[in-house]
């Protein structure tokens, strides 16, 4: 097998990244929980709520 040299930061480079991926999907894997409690609080608090209106506002300014 043969031996390979990665430059240090080019590998800490990878590894910020991985890390960061690593992140996202955990955080896509726990959406339904986040999703829950976001309700209860909208439950608790209504007035806490975007309007439909509000929300797509805010995804113009998002650029979605």
């Amino acid at each position: 097998m043969k031996l390979i040299n990665i430059p240090k930061d080019t590998l800490n480079k990878v590894l910020v990244d991985v890390e960061v991926l690593i992140e996202d999907v955990a955080s896509l894997l726990n959406q339904d929980e986040i999703a829950k409690k976001r309700l209860i609080e909208i439950k608790k608090n209504p007035s806490i709520a975007l309007s439909e209106e509000e929300l797509n506002n805010y995804l113009k300014k998002r650029g979605v």
